[in-house]
């Protein structure tokens, strides 16, 4: 499914996200369990390749989880309760309120924002919940830190389109016409090893349109760096990024 307020940035790289992308802590899932008004259905919205759909699915009876992509759906983590389906935000083809709880994970900064919080309006059940979830820059353990930071805020900083800084300032400056639910801030926590990392990285969107303007990939040179100073490849190292959820009450 297409339209003029679907920016593609990732069909190109379904497969590299559906593997390098990092997991959600079940701490999230808990928070987010908590403020649902029930447990029946929740709605992921831009659920990419199912990363927080699979999680959501322990918890809630049906997931319905849908993507503009349909290179992302294709490649999404099959998993019982979960319904994936190639569909806009901004129209989710369920019918009036009908779920407990609509969750946008990295994704909410490529919506249209007053369309999409219309329909959330007309799907909630009464006191359903919307939560706008996003994970900012990533740190590495130790020294390595420098040229993760150098890479992105300098190396590919031109690239990034320019909704990528609601993330670096945790969806703070977003639109949000709801009565707010204070969820804490958390942290993802991965161990990985040098290949996972840079696969991680080359799903970025800022280093794929790096790689047209420049003809070579940016990241094979921070893999370099970054490889005298790692050790064995295979080592497993500690990488964090700081999670933020936005949630609110659809209905007061």
């Amino acid at each position: 499914m297409t339209s003029a307020t679907f920016k593609d940035h990732f069909s190109s790289g379904s497969a590299g996200y559906a593997a390098y992308r990092p997991s959600y802590p079940l701490e999230l899932i808990d928070e987010l369990t908590s403020i649902s008004p029930g447990t029946g259905r929740v709605l992921d919205c831009g659920c990419g390749t199912g990363q927080l759909s699979v999680l959501l699915a322990e918890r809630f009876d049906e997931v319905i989880a849908t993507d503009a992509s349909a290179a992302q759906i294709a490649a999404a983590e099959p998993r019982e309760g979960v319904v994936y389906r190639t569909a806009l935000a901004e129209d989710s083809g369920l019918a009036d309120a009908s779920v407990d709880l609509i969750t946008v994970a990295q994704a909410a900064h490529w919506l249209d924002l007053d369309k999409f919080y219309a329909e959330a309006r007309r799907i909630a059940r009464p006191q359903a919940a919307v939560a706008l979830i996003t994970y900012g820059v990533l740190h590495l353990e130790g020294g390595l830190d420098r040229h993760l930071h150098d890479f992105y805020y300098q190396a590919i900083a031109p690239y990034w389109p320019a909704e990528r800084r609601h993330v670096e300032t945790g969806y703070r400056d977003l639109p949000f016409p709801f009565t707010p639910i204070e969820v804490p801030p958390q942290v993802i926590e991965m161990r990985w090893t040098l290949p996972q990392l840079v696969g991680y990285l080359n799903t970025w969107s800022a280093v794929k349109a790096a790689q047209r303007a420049l003809g070579v990939n940016p990241v094979d040179a921070l893999a370099k760096a970054l490889g005298e100073e790692w050790g064995d490849p295979a080592t497993r190292r500690l990488v964090t990024w700081p999670l933020t959820i936005r949630a609110g009450r659809l209905h007061d």
